[in-house]
């Protein structure tokens, strides 16, 4: 025997809730959901999804459950345009299968000027099946019915067609969308036409190969200024032999970052803070890569939540490397309140991942969502930082701490600060950080549309080879722009590099979050207080993780810089 329990949602922000429907189902020739009453007001809703293509979607959900297995589950989620559901099933495991269809249709009255409504009243399951496994399932709509006050009958039936596809193949039919093609995310997507796979790759190719480029012409900047502008600096630092009047001339004409050399390793402001925030994106990088290699190997978009199950639990094993990242670094600059620097690098980003999440839960509980994340899953999540993350991240800070943290500067910190000059505009740190996250967000522009359209629609991202490579590019691209920009200003004579790095690298998340708000406005129909503090809310994490991750990297990566270029310089 097989089931069915299918859930319908409607538009949130008019808040009619969900409905759990449990269907027996084996093979069925026409039989009858539900009387679907409809009242003026839900005559007005249903014209208003049609009038804006609204169309659900279908998870069919291979169940394994303790004492029987064959069973299925098909959640029906009305939402406008984007679906996004987090159902925690604690009884089983998932492998789920989407499908989608309009809720209705417009068609010419020829009586009246006027486009008559008509809402779909039986829908027709097909289901492929290889032996004991769903292989794929396709949904057909038809008798459809005038969308007038007044009772309609909903009806169903379901086919069982035996295909030799088999269950490994089942998500091939979904990966060959046009995914990775730059088309209106408003049109049909029920009239979309297939493209081959060969043209994915040769999209992907091609913005891989304008990154390339860039990345060739930005090491090779960095190259330009290590070998010539500061190979002529060491070679006066080099001279021991000159003679008083060779060396007071070249004190005279001395300028830019070698003055500076006696306040460069001066502590930061809120190293607290900093050390935190370096050790938390250092951790997000190995995450990031740890789970992009899980996802290669594991193809872990087959089921739902499988890559928000991984990310949890990979970011409380990787916890380690926030501390001793952190740990060293606060140790190295000579930081007294250790304790508090190791409980903030533990807590930071998840207790600001857990007040969005909150404010977007209370949101979606208040609207009755099914988006809402159960308070059991909750505590799961708590638990699992509280035991694992949180121990790993203070075992890591006390071995940072006593591994690398001992202060190893190539030269001294002089005790009264050196006054900074005024210089033009454009050499002020907050341009420099403005600027520096232009070109990482060029290098992942067109990665970040396609993760959009993944997260926000319909589409199934698998592409992780590519994701790999864009990531690996966005760190040297990062790293590399970083440098320029901390070169330029110390030569201005700022020593205060070390927040001016991070922010300069972080930048690149508030233009993903602007190129956010440019998405929802243009490729999508989201409307309503629920969609758009879920959109904003969510993105807002998303930037905060990618804004840590690189303003980590663009830091770590300046420390390396800024140690060379002062370990080769004669100081006292």
């Amino acid at each position: 025997m097989r089931w069915f329990p299918f859930a319908i949602r409607t538009r949130e922000e008019e808040n009619d809730g969900e409905k759990l429907l449990l269907l027996k189902i084996e093979k069925v020739e026409k039989s009858k959901i539900c009387d679907l009453e409809l009242d003026a007001a839900k005559v007005k809703q249903f014209k208003d999804a049609i009038d804006n293509n609204y169309w659900f979607e279908f998870f069919m959900v291979y169940l394994f459950y303790q004492f029987f297995v064959g069973m299925l589950t098909l959640y029906l989620l009305f939402f406008p345009f984007f679906l996004y559901s987090f159902i925690p099933c604690a009884e089983y495991t998932s492998d789920d299968l989407p499908l989608w269809g309009f809720v209705g249709h417009l068609r010419h009255d020829i009586n009246s000027d006027n486009n008559k409504h008509f809402i779909y009243t039986h829908r027709i399951i097909n289901v492929k099946y290889n032996g004991d496994q769903i292989i794929h399932i396709n949904l057909i709509q038809d008798s459809p019915k005038s969308l007038e006050v007044g009772k309609l009958e909903m009806t169903y039936s379901v086919s069982w067609i035996s295909t030799n596809i088999t269950f490994a193949q089942r998500f091939d039919i979904y990966l060959d969308y046009p995914f990775f093609e730059h088309q209106d995310l408003k049109m049909n997507v029920f009239e979309v036409e297939y493209f081959r796979t060969a043209n994915v790759i040769s999209l992907h190719w091609f913005s891989i190969f304008n990154l390339f480029m860039m990345v060739i012409f930005l090491t090779g900047l960095v190259t330009m200024i290590l070998m010539r502008t500061l190979r002529n600096d060491y070679a006066k630092y080099a001279h021991e032999d000159d003679d008083l009047e060779t060396q007071e001339k070249d004190i005279s004409e001395e300028s830019g970052w070698k003055l500076v050399h006696g306040d460069v390793f001066r502590h930061p402001r809120n190293l607290v803070l900093l050390s935190a925030v370096v050790g938390t994106g250092a951790q997000l990088v190995m995450l990031v890569l740890l789970v992009i290699l899980l996802a290669i190997i594991r193809m872990l978009y087959i089921g739902r939540g499988a890559i928000v199950t991984t990310f949890i639990v990979c970011y409380a094993l990787t916890s380690f490397i926030s501390g001793y990242v952190g740990g060293g670094l606060y140790s190295r600059s000579s930081g007294e309140s250790w304790i508090k620097s190791m409980v903030l690098t533990a807590s930071l980003f998840p207790f600001m991942c857990f007040g969005i999440g909150f404010i977007v839960n209370i949101i979606a509980i208040f609207y009755g969502s099914l988006a809402a994340i159960p308070f059991g899953t909750m505590v799961v999540v708590f638990i699992i930082w509280a035991f694992i993350s949180f121990p790993l991240a203070l075992l890591g800070t006390v071995v940072g701490r006593n591994w690398s943290g001992t202060p190893n500067n190539p030269c001294r910190v002089k005790t009264i600060p050196r006054p900074i000059p005024d210089k033009k505009w454009y050499l002020t740190p907050s341009v420099i950080s403005l600027m520096g996250g232009l070109l990482p967000f060029g290098s992942i522009f067109i990665e970040t549309y396609f993760l959009f359209t993944s997260f926000w629609n319909y589409k199934v991202y698998y592409v992780y080879g590519f994701m790999l490579l864009v990531f690996l590019l966005l760190i040297i691209v990062t790293i590399c722009v970083t440098i320029v920009g901390t070169y330029f200003l110390l030569n201005a004579e700022n020593y205060r590099w070390q927040w001016t790095s991070f922010f300069s690298a972080a930048s690149t998340a508030v233009y993903v979050y602007l190129y956010s708000i440019y998405y929802y406005y243009v490729k999508t129909n989201m409307s309503g207080f629920f969609q758009t503090s879920f959109y904003f809310g969510y993105t807002l994490m998303f930037c905060l993780g990618l804004g840590i991750l690189c303003g980590a990297v663009g830091y770590l990566g300046c420390t390396l810089f800024v140690r060379r270029i002062y370990s080769n310089i004669k100081c006292d």
